[in-house]
């Protein structure tokens, strides 16, 4: 019997997306097939190499985000984005629940004239639709730098589920995304 070597055609691209505490969204993004990797950080602001308590202040323009390589043969950048939409409430202008300011807006740093187009045209879709009450503010801002968050923000919830942070408001999100979601998580 032959056996035939057969080359992957996966390609590995990036997404970075800012919708709240990253806390909350990494745990989400980590459980969709075809992410590769997470990564908690700081992108859109003036400040170089911002850390934690800096971005807290909102006075460094970053907000916490997501920096997401996925796999675009098993999940699509519009997949990606369909995740972004529903986790997080798009219309609410730099707040996620209890958490305010600037570093928690709503913003999809894009790549390229591509990534741009699609999510500029998902903003219009939803907004037409009427989903929502009130239009999306997320801001399509062009990629310029990601900045790593400290390791401990990494895996946050993974290691820290019983922080009461966790337990009251990351689980909820992440237990709601997993029934949204049941067919495309891990």
């Amino acid at each position: 019997m032959e056996s035939k070597i057969v080359q992957s055609s996966s390609k590995s691209e990036k997404a970075l997306f800012g919708n709240g505490c990253f806390w909350c969204t990494e745990a989400i993004f980590k459980e969709l097939q075809g992410v590769i990797s997470v990564t908690s950080g700081y992108s859109g602001g003036t400040m170089i190499n911002p850390d934690y308590t800096s971005v807290c202040t909102g006075n460094t323009g970053h907000a916490e985000c997501l920096e997401i390589i996925y796999n675009s043969d098993i999940i699509s950048y519009e997949a990606l984005l369909e995740v972004f939409w529903k986790t997080h409430d798009p219309t609410s202008l730099n707040k996620q629940g209890e958490d305010e300011g600037t570093q928690y807006r709503s913003v999809i740093f894009y790549y390229d004239d591509i990534q741009y187009k699609i999510a500029r045209e998902y903003i219009q879709q939803i907004n037409e639709s009427g989903v929502y009450q009130s239009p999306i503010v997320t801001t399509l801002e062009p990629f310029e730098t990601f900045y790593p968050a400290e390791d401990y923000h990494q895996d946050y919830f993974a290691s820290n589920g019983q922080n009461p942070y966790c337990h009251f408001v990351v689980k909820p999100k992440v237990e709601k995304f997993k029934k949204e979601f049941v067919k495309k998580i891990k």
